[in-house]
């Protein structure tokens, strides 16, 4: 990347088989492979929440990734050989206390440059009841822009995407599984994160359907994916279709930093004014 200051993101919106990994890797690498082949190529791929064990609760102690290590080796290898940086999604990985929810960031050189295991589990579907939560925030720098993750139902909790953004944050990142009985929200809150801490939000969302292997309640979900690009305005400059899709937008942090100069949200912040728990 010639200019530190921009950055050029693909989303990978790709469909889920809940319960099958040796399907989802294969798949994963072939949405890779397209997206390496583009005539412009990205500088940073992004993944949805989970890809690649969907959300099979249920059987997720036998189905996740071991210390990630399968995941570590696909990512790798790839961001080496086409020198791209990527967001691996999220993927169930599992250690010897349990089974997280984790995203890995990766370096053109293949390097994990950072993890994150999501915090807020999503009690409602059982996710709190059948995996471990994260207990550390993740922001980290990439290639001079300073990025944060966060993992879908993470994006209701305000105030893990401000205190990235307090902490310098101007990229978050949020893969997701977001169904598509709540699709509005998902655009609504992904704005609201944007506009109130004046950054990029990325949300890489999954498309298809997950049937009852998806513990998510009992039954079926529907996901129609809608990833977005959001400026720190809060324009959606990019939008996915409902089918799987290749999603590409350019970020620049000048943008960032005309909004955050123009309406100086953080410098008339009053925090000690601010309840705390």
């Amino acid at each position: 990347m010639a200019d530190n200051r921009k950055c050029r993101v693909s989303l990978l919106q790709t469909d889920v088989a809940a319960g099958e990994p040796e399907r989802n890797y294969a798949h994963v690498k072939a949405m890779l492979a397209k997206a390496a082949g583009a005539r412009e190529k990205p500088d940073l791929v992004v993944l949805p929440e989970m890809w690649n064990t969907g959300y099979a609760l249920d059987r997720i102690g036998e189905l996740a990734d071991p210390d990630g290590e399968r995941t570590r080796q696909l990512f790798g290898s790839f961001c080496r050989e086409h020198g791209m940086m990527a967001v691996a999604g999220s993927v169930a990985e599992r250690s010897a206390d349990g089974v997280r929810n984790t995203s890995y960031v990766f370096g053109r050189d293949g390097s994990v440059v950072s993890r994150y295991s999501k915090i807020h589990l999503f009690g409602l579907m059982g996710e709190d009841q059948a995996l471990v939560g994260g207990k550390d925030i993740c922001s980290l720098v990439l290639e001079g822009i300073p990025a944060g993750v966060m993992i879908c139902y993470d994006i209701r909790f305000p105030e893990l995407a401000r205190s990235l953004a307090i902490s310098g944050v101007k990229l978050l990142i949020v893969p997701a599984q977001w169904p598509e009985a709540r699709i509005g929200h998902w655009r609504t809150l992904l704005t609201a994160r944007a506009i109130e801490n004046q950054l990029y939000v990325i949300g890489c969302n999954r498309a298809g359907r997950s049937g009852g292997a998806d513990q998510r309640g009992g039954g079926a979900a529907e996901f129609n994916g809608h990833s977005l690009v959001i400026d720190p305005w809060g324009n959606i400059l990019a939008e996915a279709g409902e089918e799987e899709e290749i999603l590409t937008a350019g970020i620049s942090l000048d943008v960032v930093e005309e909004v955050r100069a123009r309406i100086p949200v953080f410098r008339d912040r009053r925090p000690e004014l601010y309840k705390q728990d």
